[in-house]
């Protein structure tokens, strides 16, 4: 991509279910950076011209991860995924687990 940091190594961003991660190759060996999406606290995009950065800040206020060059869509796709995975993090995490799983019992 054609933009700031990112002609020789571009950016990486992977959106898991439980964290984000932020990769940036560099000549020799390269950055990695990744938060929990319980810390999480916003995602915001500032669209350009041709491109989007993405800035995810933390709810411990300490360095957001920074992701500058990304195609408008996959920008926007990004923070939906971050939102949809805390959604779902936070529905599940204060159910009571299932359930054990009833075998063949004989007495």
């Amino acid at each position: 991509r054609l933009s700031r940091g990112n002609l020789w190594f571009p950016t990486q961003v992977a959106v898991t279910p439980a964290s984000v991660v932020h990769f940036t190759p560099q000549f020799f060996g390269g950055r990695e950076q990744s938060m929990h999406l319980a810390h999480v606290a916003s995602v915001l995009i500032d669209r350009n011209l041709f491109f989007a950065d993405v800035m995810i800040e933390s709810s411990g206020g300490d360095s957001p991860v920074r992701c500058h060059g990304h195609r408008k869509a996959d920008a926007v796709e990004m923070k939906r995924l971050i939102e949809a995975f805390q959604s779902d993090y936070y529905r599940t995490r204060g159910a009571p687990p299932p359930p054990p799983p009833r075998g063949d019992v004989r007495a």
